[in-house]
């Protein structure tokens, strides 16, 4: 178990995690080349542990996963605004930032400890199940210069106002690093020859970087009593949590599977960071609550010797989780500004999630089976409040998968797998000014503006699978 945790924390910390949206569709080689779906498909031990802790009751020996992957992102930030609002006269602007993040690793490790003709099932795990980061860089095509002179080249057709300096009222250098790893150990008991019962408690650790940080009050201008610094950057805060699983797993023995499971709301500490002005200057220090959503799985499986077929739903409940709950501009309780909106962000204000996941694994080759998955996921975010969730970009909508295996031995395995998702549109809604506030604009909506952000990811991963001798 030692040496487990060291190869943990070494791949893990080492690691940053880049995904759509938040959560992660599927675990390790085998389990995203089915989409995700495993809830009452065990094909393979992560998928199993990830999905429906019940299942590993299927598994009869001690056997280790270890998958690897490199996963991209493409993600695209654009806004607009209208004729006339920098200045009178001024044209209408519109441009589009592409992301500069590059490459992360993504890796997963899990364990299962069975016997034959053994009712108790153990397994361990370590899966990098949440995240998400964007890198925009600050735009330099800009109307006028730092002291106000108008800029004769600027080309306001391709110049992304929310990118601009946040001294022209932009985000400028615009970045995010997000990972949730969670360690789980697993038990599952066989009540029947066709009905398991498993849980799990879950370890959690989070870590989340950010800049400019929208959820800290920015410097108010002198007229306020402020020294106009704007938003602060945010260091790398960290936090860990804990949570559970329990599921139920039933195979009828001629083909037809069911499981079910229920993954608790992971409860973290706060998120605190140490803030600092562009100046270089100190800010404030700031806390942000930030949980991972529960999630509600129900899935059917389908065997024979020539294939494996799992479909799985998920609901994901955002609507309850805090920082995702929450929307809207925090106000302020006291000082000259008691009762207006501080410019600190609540929370993302996301909806709740439905996510589907189908797979297909035909066995028809020898020591080579192949794999497609299709996962789709509604999207969480509502378009008045898109622009509160422009550090966290679009979940992807279309998945698609593609995997294979090769079993070497009996003992060893290698397995790979392609993801290509689309969000499948732009997220797109106005921007918010909390300055803008009223009746009709609960958020500040400026009328006329947009601002919208849209991406493709892809992923290639490879793991080992080994099955030690009974």
């Amino acid at each position: 178990m030692r040496n487990l945790i060291k190869i943990v924390v070494l791949l893990f910390t080492t690691a940053t995690f880049a995904q759509a949206g938040h959560l992660m569709a599927g675990v390790g080689s085998v389990n995203t080349s089915m989409g995700g779906a495993a809830t009452a498909q065990p094909i393979d031990i992560s998928g199993a542990i990830q999905w429906n802790p019940a299942t590993i009751s299927t598994f009869d020996s001690t056997i280790l996963n270890l998958d690897v992957g490199l996963f991209f992102a493409s993600p695209e930030l654009s806004s607009t605004l209208p004729a006339n609002m920098m200045f009178s006269g001024s044209p209408e602007v519109t441009g589009l930032t592409t992301d500069d993040k590059g490459v992360s690793p993504m890796p997963a490790l899990a364990v299962v400890w069975g016997k034959p003709d053994h009712k108790i099932t153990y397994a361990f795990s370590a899966f990098g199940v949440s995240g998400f980061g964007v890198d925009f860089a600050e735009e330099t095509n800009l109307p006028m210069d730092a002291l106000g002179n108008p800029n004769p080249n600027w080309d306001p057709t391709n110049s992304n106002p929310i990118s601009y300096p946040q001294t022209m009222n932009g985000f400028g250098h615009l970045k995010s690093n997000y990972m949730l790893m969670q360690v789980g150990f697993t038990v599952a008991y066989e009540i029947s020859d066709k009905f398991s019962i498993g849980v799990t408690p879950n370890f959690n650790y989070a870590s989340l970087e950010i800049a400019p940080n929208p959820t800290t009050a920015p410097d108010l201008p002198e007229a306020f009593g402020g020294g106009g610094r704007g938003y602060p950057e945010a260091d790398n805060a960290s936090t860990t949590g804990i949570g559970g699983q329990i599921g139920l797993f039933y195979d009828s023995g001629k083909g037809f599977k069911l499981g079910a499971s229920y993954k608790t709301k992971q409860t973290l500490g706060d998120l605190k960071f140490e803030n600092t002005y562009l100046d270089g200057s100190n800010a404030p220090d700031s806390r942000f609550d930030m949980d991972f959503p529960a999630i509600l799985s129900f899935g059917v499986g389908y065997s024979n010797k020539s294939f494996d077929l799992a479909v799985d739903y998920r609901f994901v409940d955002y609507e309850n989780t805090d920082g995702f709950a929450e929307k809207g501009w925090v106000i302020a309780e006291e000082g000259m500004m008691a009762g207006y909106p501080t410019g600190a962000v609540k929370g993302f204000g996301w909806k709740n999630m439905n996510v589907i996941s189908a797979g297909l694994q035909y066995k028809g080759i020898n020591k080579l089976p192949l794999r497609v998955g299709y996962t789709y996921s509604s999207n969480p975010i509502d378009e008045e409040l898109a622009f509160f969730s422009v550090s966290a970009p679009a979940v992807i909508k279309n998945a698609f998968q593609f995997g294979l295996g090769y079993e070497i031995s009996d003992h060893f395995k290698l397995n790979a797998v392609y993801h290509h998702g689309s969000s499948g549109g732009k997220t797109e809604g106005e921007m918010l000014n909390p300055m803008m506030i009223s009746e009709t604009e609960p958020y500040g909506a400026m009328t006329g503006t947009k601002v919208g952000y849209e991406m493709s990811t892809d992923l290639i991963m490879m793991g080992i699978s080994y099955t030690f001798k009974k």
